[in-house]
């Protein structure tokens, strides 16, 4: 048995996707004229009360293109010191929007921030939050805080943006819908393709305006896809039956953390693990533990020098978690 714990991206299709795949009406996407994609995008646009929404084929790309959207040449992004649009996308909005990023180590230091061009700095034309945060160990971040940012953000008259590839693990760990964690944001974007299990593709969601600058962007960098629709057709089957069994997840991480605590007390704190992702203090563990642990069939990742990361899916069952804590005692 090999255990995959790299990243929830490695995820199989369900049975019933494949099923629906195989049934899926389509059409030309690049003309707006496949059903099933169009059915997914106003699937989504309803589930975030958001007028449009545009698939496409990876969350990357949905960020970029919100930023781009929204952001304007020449000024800057406010963004968390971890968040993913700074330090996984290498460095894109750079080059994809023409605007750099200021990474905060707070929100509290929003508001300063954003009268900084009064002081000779940048002019910050975007404010971008993730939820959940995939570095701090996917901590959800609650309604009200999102509220607070948005309340600062706005007051500057400065958009918001959701990363929420992981927004339905936030809503799960925090008992609320996921409209209620953007209700309070301009757009969002969450990835089919991680816990929801699809083979592919995220869905950008905002006001018609962004929507329509997102979608020309997407053709121009070689986004605009044909018969989508087949591929749409899982990402419906994800929204519809994948959602709720993201506790599953959340709960095998949970024991996984307590037993990492349970053998190296300094690799992390397991009453912070309230979602999928457990990240763990690289020094604490044993030297080489990513090897160690592939020599006994359980993969995980590191996602900087100090972490490493072990992320449980739809692929990872009881018997799965089992395993990879057996491995945990092989490592010396």
């Amino acid at each position: 048995m090999i255990v995959d714990l790299r990243s929830d991206t490695v995820t199989r299709p369900t049975p019933q996707m494949r099923a629906a795949m195989a049934d899926a009406e389509v059409g030309d996407d690049l003309a707006g004229e496949d059903p099933t994609v169009n059915r997914l995008q106003s699937l989504a646009a309803a589930l975030f009360a958001k007028p449009g929404a545009l698939y496409v084929p990876t969350g990357v790309m949905a960020n970029q293109l919100a930023v781009r959207a929204q952001a304007r040449p020449g000024t800057e992004v406010a963004c968390g010191a971890r968040s993913h649009l700074y330090c996984y996308e290498d460095a894109g909005s750079a080059r994809n929007a023409g605007v750099q990023m200021r990474p905060l180590s707070s929100w509290a230091l929003l508001d300063d921030a954003l009268v900084g061009s009064q002081h000779h700095m940048p002019d910050i034309s975007l404010v971008a939050i993730e939820n959940t945060l995939m570095a701090e160990g996917g901590v959800p971040v609650a309604p009200e805080t999102v509220r607070s940012i948005a309340m600062v953000a706005r007051r500057h008259d400065v958009a918001l943006h959701c990363d929420g590839a992981r927004i339905f693990n936030a809503a799960i760990a925090l008992n609320v819908t996921p409209l209620e964690l953007v209700r309070d944001c301009d757009t969002v974007m969450f990835c089919l393709s991680k816990g929801l299990g699809a083979p592919i593709g995220s869905v950008l969601c905002g006001p018609i305006d962004v929507i329509e600058r997102a979608r020309a962007d997407r053709h121009r960098i070689g986004g605009g896809w044909r018969q989508a629709g087949i591929i749409a057709a899982a990402g419906i089957v994800a929204l519809e039956t994948m959602v709720e069994r993201l506790a599953d997840d959340h709960a095998r991480a949970a024991e996984f953390a307590v037993e990492i605590a349970k053998r190296w007390p300094d690799a992390l704190d397991p009453t912070s693990v309230r979602t999928n992702i457990v990240c763990a203090s690289t020094k604490a563990l044993p030297a080489d533990a990513v090897t160690q642990l592939a020599a006994n069939d359980v993969l995980a990742g590191t996602i900087d020098a100090s972490t490493t990361r072990f992320a449980f899916h739809y692929g990872v069952t009881d018997e799965a978690l089992t395993h990879a804590i057996a491995a945990l005692d092989h490592m010396h």
